[in-house]
């Protein structure tokens, strides 16, 4: 009985490290709304202004870290907003040195 005892734990324990392994490295989707997301990321409005030259702030970075990278996606991805150029709003992970993966455009 020992034995099958200690081969079902073995196979759970593998099993449980396949799935462990499997997902490392995808990204979780997004938990908040579109309007969350966009609240949360009130500090980046200047850096992302069409033409804006100026930097993203200490405020915007944390944001965009605290968020992370499906949620700033779904804002890239999302419905038009007045004010806001989604080309600097894409360039935030580098401006920030996040090391997100680029979203993937939906047009």
């Amino acid at each position: 009985m020992k034995l099958f005892e200690s081969k079902v734990l073995w196979f759970f324990l593998v099993l449980f490290c396949i799935i462990i392994l499997g997902t490392k490295g995808q990204s979780t989707p997004c938990t908040s709304t579109f309007f969350s997301v966009l609240v949360q990321l009130l500090p980046c409005r200047t850096a992302v202004a069409p033409f804006s030259r100026i930097p993203p702030t200490d405020a915007c970075c944390n944001a965009v870290m605290a968020l992370g990278q499906p949620c700033l996606c779904l804002l890239v991805n999302g419905p038009p907003i007045s004010g806001i150029d989604r080309s600097m709003a894409l360039q935030l992970p580098d401006k920030c040195t996040t090391n997100f993966e680029p979203c993937d455009i939906m047009k």
